[in-house]
């Protein structure tokens, strides 16, 4: 399997052989271009992850090919120049314009590869952050000693070392996102891109298709999530959301490895794989006429069931450490136990929401609770706030409201919400302190010059 396709720019043949042929030996596929006009063809028939542009072209020179992919944000992925007539200032052109690097003739291969093998794997780490701003799932791990979750890991480490299809069938937050990135992760496409299509891409709305598949238009092309995949992984958050066009279209495509971008006249060849992922008995959908034959059984070449958390609660105690860990490392949320009365209540809940809740719950009692111990009467009050909390208007608590759990809504981002409370907490305190800042500063622990920062960054007018 390749490990990466690069683009080859350069007018001299006897470079573009050498250097292809040296990418090739490496475990790259690459495609050649003499100018320009070839180069524009080759991104029309693939989206490459790298490109070694060549400086002089006898139709365009390679700063304006650069200038033009850069003002028409065509070109997603890392370009290296390469140029035996070079300046420091076509250099600092070149990198103005988002190249990677600047590589002069007579090329050193052995450099030339250390700058590809860099470039693409800042290119990946690029991809990782992304994700991350995007609240991608903050880790892969299939948590739990349950024989459930010790039969899971076998078979998602089996599922790895194959390419086949995979449908991931389970309740709403089970984890079934998890282990679909779990199983890309450790299979032989880990360095290539995992692209969640989810219910925007595939929801029947006007722009699914360009969404999906891609456009061309004027000259600019625009790569869809199918191309965006090209090497590794497509996750279909939720198959059953598909309307019948995008079926049909994105059974085309998977069986052929290739698509036809909106707007364009020449297939692109892809090579993905496919796990899919759905909450419904798409069987039954099926038999209703709601998701075609042929695609669910291409799909669910390799079905996966994951069992709801009251199944398996055994691994509830290691679910609530590692998002409880996770929360203080990652978020920056206060470091707080559980009681063992809290843990034995929250190991007998019912967990409709599955291990999404467990986190959720998690996050609400670090944001809205205080003191080092979370105990089960706190357990207990932000279990019902988290029930009320999706439909509950603000709630601006009263100067007697010490210990208790203010209900918010936790669909907004940690940072908004955690403005919210602290809002709310300072507004009540300032009320029960008759506005008073020395009192306030002794209740809430703070310095008064912190606390006033914190006032007017909350916008709250307190009296001096």
């Amino acid at each position: 399997m390749s490990i990466g396709h690069i683009l080859v720019v350069d007018d001299e043949p006897d470079i573009r052989a050498l250097v292809s042929e040296i990418l090739e030996d490496e475990g790259y596929t690459v495609a050649a271009a003499a100018d320009a006009t070839q180069a524009q063809a080759a991104l029309h028939l693939r989206c490459p992850d790298l490109i070694l542009l060549d400086i002089w072209l006898p139709d365009m020179d390679g700063i304006s090919l650069l200038r033009r992919w850069h003002e028409a944000g065509s070109i997603g992925c890392p370009i290296i120049m390469m140029s035996g007539h070079g300046t420091v200032e076509t250099a600092v052109e070149a990198t103005r314009l988002g190249a990677y690097d600047f590589i002069e003739k007579p090329i050193s291969l052995d450099k030339l590869l250390l700058s590809v093998e860099h470039a693409l794997e800042n290119q990946r780490l690029k991809r990782e952050n992304e994700g991350l701003k995007r609240k991608t799932p903050d880790s892969a791990e299939l948590i739990g000693t349950s024989p459930f979750m010790q039969g899971l890991r076998e078979q998602a480490r089996r599922l790895a070392g194959h390419d086949a299809w995979v449908l991931i069938m389970g309740e709403p937050g089970t984890g079934k996102q998890t282990l679909a990135r779990h199983i890309h992760l450790h299979s032989a496409r880990r360095h290539f891109p995992f692209v969640d299509v989810g219910g925007s891409g595939v929801s029947a709305r006007q722009n699914a298709a360009v969404e999906l598949f891609g456009s061309e238009q004027e000259g600019r092309i625009r790569y869809g999530l199918l191309e965006q995949a090209n090497g590794g992984t497509l996750f279909i958050s939720e198959a059953a959301d598909m309307d019948a066009q995008t079926q049909m279209q994105l059974l085309s495509a998977l069986e052929s490895q290739s698509l036809l971008r909106v707007g364009g006249s020449e297939p692109v060849q892809v090579d993905v794989r496919v796990i899919a992922a759905t909450r419904k008995d798409l069987e039954a959908e099926v038999r209703a006429g709601r998701f075609r034959e042929d695609l669910f059984y291409h799909l669910s070449v390799v079905p996966v069931r994951i069992a709801p958390l009251r199944d398996h609660p055994e691994d509830i105690p290691l679910l609530l450490d590692h998002y409880l860990d996770h929360a203080h490392k990652i978020e920056n949320l206060p470091k707080r136990q559980l009681t063992i009365g809290a843990r034995n209540l929250l190991r007998g809940y019912t967990w409709p929401g599955n291990v999404r809740e467990l986190k959720n719950l998690v996050q609400r009692l670090l944001i809205l609770g205080q003191g080092e111990s979370i105990d089960e009467h706190e357990v207990q009050l932000a279990l019902g706030a988290g029930r009320e909390a999706a439909s509950a208007p603000a709630i601006h608590p009263t100067p007697g409201f010490e210990g208790e759990i203010v209900p918010l809504n936790l669909e907004q981002p940690l940072r908004e919400a955690r403005d919210e409370f602290e809002r709310r907490y300072l507004e009540a305190q300032l009320k029960a302190c008759d506005g008073s800042m020395t009192e306030l500063a002794r209740r809430t622990g703070m310095e008064r010059t912190n606390l006033y920062r914190k006032l007017r960054a909350l916008g709250i007018h307190g009296e001096k």
